[in-house]
């Protein structure tokens, strides 16, 4: 047992320290793009807000690791269900498994949304490959249930491959809605950290993220851009904002924090139930 408490102290060690590294960046970018950051920033209260978030994230990223073998085992999809409820496919980001929705899902059959389903997304595949893998679950469950559209809500990298679907790769027309949750939509200058070939996607002005920026979104379909300015993979912060949909910026919360946070559940609640859809194009990176 002594093993296993050491081990568990090791992993928490370096997860905060990962986590420490991260925040310290996250940290150097927004001061370096808002100057007014670096007054009172020894003040009590932002102290007290960088260890809480600081901390909530360290803590979630460790459990997450012990329960990825729960992604391996409960891949439960629904067998009865209205047919008017459409179906909601979940898209997990880089690094991670299905496991990341296990409490999103919960807490959707708690709102009344029972039509849940994931997709395995390895980060050794290819961006199409990938891409492929959501385009065959949408064509089996309009195939299988007879429904013609599906909610699409894509966390971190999870997003751009919804994206890469509805805008480059045809699934327009067989998508409702779209949910971004932490997606870098103009990259993050921490990709070239990310063990996997992927990562050299996320890069700032990479030709995958410009073909993106080129290719019009689709006008049918409601996007919402939920990220927080607190952010520490996305960097900066504001490069998960998305010209031309809704964005939802709130703060308090790191990358992995986005899937277990209250504020960022009832956004993805509100942009399923279609309650807001106005687009946001405010250009100030720093709102007040």
């Amino acid at each position: 047992m002594g093993y296993i408490f050491d081990i568990l102290l090791l992993v928490l060690a370096i997860t905060a320290l990962v986590m420490l590294l991260s925040f310290a960046f996250s940290w150097y970018e927004s001061a370096n793009y808002d100057h007014q950051l670096m007054e009172g920033r020894f003040q009590p209260r932002r102290l007290w807000l960088a260890f809480k978030v600081f901390s909530v994230e360290t803590l979630i990223v460790f459990l997450s690791f012990f329960i990825r073998p729960l992604g391996w085992i409960f891949r439960y999809e629904p067998i009865h269900f209205n047919q008017e409820d459409t179906p909601i496919i979940l898209l997990h980001g880089l690094f991670h498994d299905r496991s990341c929705w296990l409490w999103t899902k919960y807490r959707l059959r708690r709102e009344g949304f029972y039509n849940l389903h994931t997709v395995s997304l390895p980060p050794w595949h290819n961006v199409e490959n990938l891409t492929e893998r959501i385009a065959k679950k949408v064509d089996k469950l309009r195939l299988s249930t007879g429904i013609k559209k599906v909610h699409l809500i894509g966390h971190s990298m999870g997003g751009l491959l919804a994206r890469n679907y509805i805008q480059v790769r045809g699934g327009n027309t067989k998508v409702d809605s779209c949910i971004l949750l932490g997606t870098p939509n103009l990259g993050s200058r921490l990709a070239p950290f990310a063990l996997s070939p992927l990562a050299k996607l996320l890069l700032p002005g990479s030709d995958f993220l410009e073909r993106l920026a080129q290719t019009p979104m689709p006008a049918e379909i409601p996007v919402t851009s939920i990220f927080s300015r607190h952010d520490n993979l996305v960097q900066p912060f504001f490069h998960a904002r998305l010209e031309g949909v809704h964005n939802v910026e709130l703060s308090g919360m790191g990358h992995t924090s986005l899937l277990y946070n209250s504020r960022a559940f009832a956004e993805i609640i509100k942009s399923l139930r279609g309650l807001q859809h106005e687009n946001d194009n405010d250009p100030n990176p720093f709102p007040s």
